[in-house]
């Protein structure tokens, strides 16, 4: 088999894993990038050259940058002074919310800016009685949106790099923002009058609180189990602990009901014969052989829902923080109900609601979790950086003289960039080691400010780039492009590349789009006797229109769970959206920047 076709195959198998999400991006990144190596495509200098790149020390700077702006308390100002100034009508809040994120994404990776937001959009939410899913998904398409406009968001970081390696002048700072500020700018303007529209009305926890049915939301109900406890049964006199319940049933008791009381979850409560147990489980698990001897079920009754949530008892959202401590750790691993005094009630992963049997599940970051708790349950929810509360403000960081000089670095970090273009790489990490000689942040918190997962998915994509390049392969998908739409000519030509690039980036994400599409786009800009310039802006910008599905971007997924969004309500609000944009950019690109 030819070096041509082994590319194609490699460039395949790792698209189809993608999809499927069979594999984690990153680890999907490393294997293609061993692949190639193995295989003769590339020497090894040339497969391992991907973490040597510019890019990858711009974006490990960027994060680092990110983090010290976060820790000096101005970022936190600069969003809540936006969402405040917009006053309580959701029209005005989402135009607020959007346009927070979207500035802030101007200075820092998309992830770390929506993360600033996020907890602070409940005490938003519920001054204005505006529901949270009205407002995190458009944060999320913001903080996107924003990113557009300048170098700092990662496709646009490896569009450079690419362009580079290729042998033209980079893309300065500033040179995304003729074209991202007007897509934003329509984007923002679109939510607020139009794709609003299309999001749900509640959040879950909403929903289950206002006494909505349960099956629309985490479909609780057909799950639902009432069972009393037997005198002198097997249960009489155990603790929750002891029960057995959960691990040889496989129940998750959610309400114990004492007369006319009800009792805390605590797991060293006792139970006692002729209590009633709100139970979530699985039909064929309420049939178990031994089950009668222990607990009565009982009729479904009318009485459940009001249980869920009394003065006493709280449901609580929350979701799984960015580069969290606690992802591809179980519930159990971290005894999270012990530890936290809260009942998991289910767990929202894209678009699923997971009812039972969740013990033992890895956490994702961006999972929803749903919790019963107390007022103790949300003070120790508080203390944990690995989950990001969505239940009130995040508290306030106030600012100091090591704040303002944090700022000042930060600046003078980006005034050098934009006029040292050719240095971008350097400066951004002499402003990041400045932020840790500052004290701003020890390396170990730097350390931990890396999205390490995006950096080894960008330097094992990168090599991707020089084997299209190397084999040819890039060349014969420009001829097959060319073929198909170069008669009708540029602006056709530079349409099918950006559709191509927008629909790729909804089913594998735009960092790995853009990293094979822009060496693509350069050689099928020289074929064509186009501008390779505006070709490759064309194509970073179509890979950030990650608005039809949540897989398209890591910060649709953050706020997915929370929100109670489905697949299906990223696409109602996304799909006009995404048109619109490819449409207004097609128009101002020829304007802004030549092309052919």
């Amino acid at each position: 088999m030819t070096h041509i076709s082994l590319t194609f195959l490699f460039i395949g198998v790792a698209s189809l894993l993608l999809i499927w999400n069979v594999l984690r991006a990153d680890l999907v990144a490393l294997l293609l990038m061993l692949a190639l190596a193995l295989s003769g495509i590339l020497t090894p200098q040339e497969a391992f050259s991907g973490f040597s790149r510019a890019a990858v020390f711009i974006m490990l700077s960027a994060f680092i940058l990110a983090e010290g702006l976060r820790r000096s308390g101005i970022t936190e100002k600069m969003g809540e002074f936006v969402v405040r100034l917009f006053g309580t009508q959701e029209r005005h809040l989402v135009f607020g919310v959007m346009t927070a994120g979207a500035i802030l994404s101007l200075f820092m990776n998309n992830i770390a800016a929506a993360s600033l937001l996020f907890p602070s959009l409940s005490g938003v939410s519920q001054r204005s009685k505006v529901s949270p899913s009205r407002l995190l998904m458009p944060l999320a398409f913001g903080t996107i949106l924003g990113g557009m406009a300048t170098l700092l968001t990662t496709t646009n970081i490896i569009a450079n790099g690419l362009l580079r390696d290729a042998g033209f002048t980079g893309f300065g700072l500033l040179d995304f923002a003729p074209i991202g500020l007007p897509l934003a700018f329509v984007g923002i303007i679109y939510m607020v009058f139009w794709g609003r529209r299309f999001l749900p009305q509640k959040s879950p926890a909403e929903r289950i609180n206002h006494g909505d049915a349960l099956l629309e939301t985490y479909q609780l109900s057909e799950r639902l189990l009432r069972g009393r406890v037997k005198p002198g049964g097997g249960l009489d006199g155990k603790t929750l602990a002891t029960s057995g319940l959960r691990e040889t049933y496989h129940f998750n008791v959610i309400t114990i009901q004492r007369g006319r009381s009800i009792l805390s979850l605590d797991a060293k409560t006792k139970l006692m014969g002729n209590d009633n147990l709100l139970i979530l489980a699985r039909p064929e698990d309420g049939m178990a052989e031994n089950l009668d001897e222990i607990l009565e079920l009982l009729p479904a009754g009318e009485w459940e829902q009001e249980y869920l949530a009394t003065p006493d008892i709280l449901l609580i959202e929350t979701a799984v923080a960015p580069r969290s401590h606690l992802a591809g750790q179980t519930l159990q691993d971290i005894h999270f109900e012990a530890k936290f005094d809260a009942q998991v009630l289910a767990v929202w992963r894209r678009g699923r609601s997971i009812r039972t049997r969740f013990a033992n599940l890895p956490l994702e970051f961006g999972d929803g979790l749903l919790l019963q708790g107390t007022p103790k349950s949300l003070d120790l929810l508080k203390t944990e950086p690995g989950l990001i509360l969505l239940a009130e403000s995040a508290p306030t960081i106030r600012m100091t003289m090591r704040g303002w000089l944090t700022a000042f670095v930060m600046v003078a970090t980006l005034i050098l960039a934009v006029i040292f273009s050719a240095h971008i790489a350097e400066i951004m990490l002499s402003g990041a080691l400045c932020m840790v000689l500052l004290g701003t942040l020890n390396m170990d918190q730097a350390y931990r400010a890396i999205e390490w997962r995006s950096l080894f998915l960008v330097a094992g994509m990168l090599p991707v780039g020089t084997a299209l390049a190397k084999t040819g392969a890039a060349a014969l998908i420009a001829e097959k492009i060319i073929l198909f739409a170069g008669n009708a000519g540029t602006l056709a030509l530079l349409a099918s590349l950006v559709l191509l690039t927008v629909l790729l980036t909804q089913i594998i994400n735009g960092a790995a789009t853009v990293t094979v599409l822009v060496p693509i786009a350069i050689v099928t800009a020289q074929k064509a006797g186009m501008e390779p310039y505006g070709v490759v802006m064309a194509v970073a910008m179509a890979s950030s229109m990650a608005f039809i599905s949540p897989l398209g971007h890591a910060v649709n997924v953050m706020v997915m769970g929370a929100g109670g969004y489905t697949f299906r309500d990223y696409a109602r609000v996304g799909i006009l959206l995404t048109i619109l944009l490819v449409f207004v950019l097609l128009v101002i690109l020829p304007f802004m920047m030549p092309v052919g």
